[in-house]
């Protein structure tokens, strides 16, 4: 496989690298952006959108520019570099998602319209307490009546839901199955919160609110939800790649620069071993994420969902053992909340947990098990 980007990819990751690195250049912006609601920068969103960010995995004729898994795995990643808490990830991939996969041409053209245009966040209520990272809902149920919908039920937690001006909400059906619905953000109610990375959360009550069906009214989209979600890991595997290609570079950087017993702590042999370890699980995690990103542009539900898994647990494990170590090896300071390691770690903490850890991960890959042949090994 070629892992190389076109020059298009690059003028893509340069142009960027350029507005989010930019902006987020002195960690103590990015300190200030999520220490006030909605928790990051709209000015920036709104520059995001100029750009045509915000409309990059959309039709052309649904306001988008239809661009391709690469491109979006680029943003992402970039993003992941200064740890932004714009919500690209789960306002756009995955809530936009849903709306380009499931919604009537009516629907995608106003509301994926109004989110590339950076006129409206989106946000997708889905996960329930006591239950997450599936593709189906339960907790909160669908009822219509008179030719409308409404919903009951409690989602928690929906990033960025108290921001959101319009939520995609999944429900279970009354003939069974899982539908999603689009919601007024205020119609809702919402209480929001900070998240232990400084993005933000909310739990979302609806009581009888009046809600309209995302597609088909009645249809029951838990193969498309399931799809979407995979999609989804994947893109949140080249932010966390960022996230810990920044992490390991500071890293490396203390060593050579900070001093102890008169030498520069790169010089003890074991410091240096745990760096190339930090290193291996970089790199390794880096060929995951570049082949899943690449098999989601096939278009097979099925490979996507083994390469999603594949890719999600490498994430987990290179990014909890890069994010231990770079605390470790920064020594005190990368104790405190001040220095930006930490944030980077709590960051990579966040999006391992958004869509599921690295157990549920091994647990959806080992029960696919059963399902491959015996191999003879002497055959």
């Amino acid at each position: 496989m070629d892992f190389t980007y076109d020059d298009e990819q690059v003028a893509l990751r340069d142009a960027v690298r350029g507005l989010v690195g930019r902006t987020y250049a002195d960690f103590e912006t990015r300190r200030r952006a999520v220490a006030e609601d909605p928790g990051f920068d709209e000015k920036l969103w709104t520059r995001m959108a100029e750009m045509g960010l915000l409309g990059l995995p959309f039709a052309e004729e649904d306001g988008g520019v239809g661009a391709g898994p690469v491109e979006i795995g680029i943003v992402c990643r970039e993003i992941g570099r200064v740890v932004a808490p714009e919500p690209f990830l789960t306002s756009v991939v995955l809530a936009g998602g849903l709306v380009s996969a499931c919604g009537t041409p009516e629907q995608r053209q106003e509301v994926l319209g109004a989110l590339s245009a950076g006129e409206s966040v989106l946000a997708f209520a889905h996960d329930e307490p006591g239950r997450r990272w599936g593709p189906t809902a339960e907790a909160v149920t669908a009822t219509e009546g008179g030719g409308s919908w409404s919903l009951t039920g409690v989602k928690e937690p929906v990033p960025h839901g108290a921001r959101a001006d319009v939520l995609v909400v999944s429900a279970a059906l009354p003939g069974g199955g899982t539908g999603l619905f689009l919601v007024a953000g205020d119609d809702a109610d919402r209480s929001g919160y900070a998240a232990y990375d400084g993005s933000r959360a909310a739990r979302v009550r609806l009581d009888g609110t009046a809600a309209t069906p995302l597609g088909h009214p009645g249809q029951d989209v838990t193969s498309s939800i399931a799809t979407v979600q995979d999609i989804t890991r994947v893109m949140a595997a080249n932010q966390a790649l960022g996230a810990m290609q920044v992490a390991l570079r500071s890293t490396t950087d203390y060593l050579k620069s900070r001093k102890q017993f008169g030498v520069t702590l790169n010089t003890f042999q074991a410091l240096t071993f745990r760096a190339a370890d930090m290193y291996v699980s970089q790199e390794l995690t880096h060929s995951m994420v570049e082949w899943a990103t690449m098999v989601v542009a096939q278009g097979d539900p099925a490979a996507l969902a083994d390469a999603a898994s594949r890719a999600a647990l490498q994430v987990s494990r290179g990014g909890r053992h890069i994010g231990q170590e770079a605390i470790q090896l920064h020594g005190g300071i990368g104790m405190t909340a001040e220095y930006a390691v930490g944030t980077y770690v709590a960051h990579l903490t966040m999006l391992d947990h958004l869509l599921g850890e690295g157990g549920f991960q091994l647990r959806r890959l080992a029960s696919d098990v059963t399902g491959h042949g015996a191999l003879d090994p002497l055959a």
